[in-house]
C-alpha cells in the first residue's frame, strides 16, 4: 500500500478488500476507498525527419545523455504534453507523434509514457535553461550514447529494436 493517509481527512488508511479490485487503501473516517495516486510524465525520442537523427540531451549538471521528458499537467492530454515539452525545452515544433510504451518508474512514483516526436528539421532548435547541452545522433550512435541502464535507454533501445 503506497498511500498511508487519506488525502481528504488525514486519517491513516487501512488495507481493505474491494470486490473485483483486490486490497485497496480504505479510510475508516470517510468510509471511502482511496485508490493509489501517482505522477504522469512523458519522455520523447525526438527524431529529425530531415536527417533521420535522434536528439539526446544533458540536464542538471549530469554528464549523461537522456531523452527530452517532462510531467503532464493536471487536465492536460498526454499528447499535448509531448508537444508542449518538446517546444518548451527545445523550441522545436512537433509535426507528429507516435506512442511507444509505458513503464512505471518507482523512484519518483511516476507512470512514464514514451513517444516518438518527429520534427521536420532543426531550424527552430533553441534549447531552454533546462538543457545543459544536446547533440543529434544516428540511430546506432544514440544507442551507444544514451545513459546505459536508465529508463531513457530502455525506451530508446525498445524503439530502435522495432525499426
Amino acid at each position: 500500500m503506497s498511500e498511508k493517509y487519506c488525502v481528504e481527512c488525514g486519517t491513516e488508511l487501512l488495507p481493505k478488500k474491494l470486490k473485483n479490485e483486490g486490497i485497496i487503501p480504505f479510510c475508516p473516517n470517510c468510509q471511502q476507498y482511496r485508490f493509489p495516486m501517482y505522477n504522469v510524465a512523458v519522455s520523447m525520442i525526438v527524431v529529425n525527419e530531415a536527417t533521420n537523427r535522434i536528439l539526446l540531451i544533458k540536464q542538471y549538471g549530469k554528464d549523461s545523455y537522456i531523452l527530452v521528458a517532462g510531467y503532464v499537467n493536471r487536465t492536460e492530454a498526454i499528447e499535448h504534453a509531448v508537444i508542449r515539452e518538446v517546444k518548451e525545452e527545445t523550441g522545436m515544433t512537433v509535426s507528429r507523434i507516435v506512442f511507444n510504451r509505458t513503464k512505471f518508474f518507482e523512484p519518483s512514483n511516476t507512470l512514464m509514457c514514451n513517444f516518438t516526436a518527429f520534427v521536420t528539421d532543426d531550424h527552430e532548435l533553441h534549447p531552454n535553461e533546462e538543457i545543459d547541452s544536446y547533440a543529434w545522433f544516428s540511430f546506432d550512435e544514440a544507442r551507444v550514447q544514451i545513459k546505459q541502464g536508465s529508463l531513457a535507454a530502455e525506451f530508446l533501445i525498445a524503439y530502435l529494436d522495432q525499426e
